[in-house]
């Protein structure tokens, strides 16, 4: 199976042969001349990329935010770094938790078990 590369943005309106001026009846004709020069039965690899660029064009809104994005590119997306903890636990760490809740008088062993906590009268 082959792997997709990232491409170049590709232009729509060199594509479809048209001056990035022209009006939607312009870009609408040029598609369909296309669309017959390269049937999708005999050229379905060209014709999706007509489609896709006629796609790209085909209004007014589209238009615009295709032309922003072709005279500025979005920019790449930043490399985000991954949060480190430290989840290592350690004897000390147990006792000295133990002095700040006030089970200062409880025992610590190697082994996990139940604390033995003072009895209040």
């Amino acid at each position: 199976m082959k792997e997709q590369q990232p491409s170049a943005p590709v232009d729509p309106y060199a594509v479809l042969g048209v001056p990035r001026q022209a009006d939607e009846a312009t870009i609408k004709r040029a598609y369909f001349h296309l669309v017959r020069q390269f049937p999708p039965e005999q050229a379905p690899e060209k014709f999706q990329e007509i489609r896709a660029a006629y796609d790209r064009i085909k209004s007014a809104e589209a238009r615009l935010q295709t032309d922003l994005f072709l005279l500025q590119p979005p920019p790449a997306p930043r490399q985000r770094r991954r949060a480190r903890y430290d989840l290592q636990i350690d004897a000390g760490s147990i006792l000295a938790l133990a002095l700040e809740l006030g089970l200062a008088n409880v025992e610590v062993h190697e082994d996990f078990h139940e604390p033995r906590l003072p009895r209040t009268p």
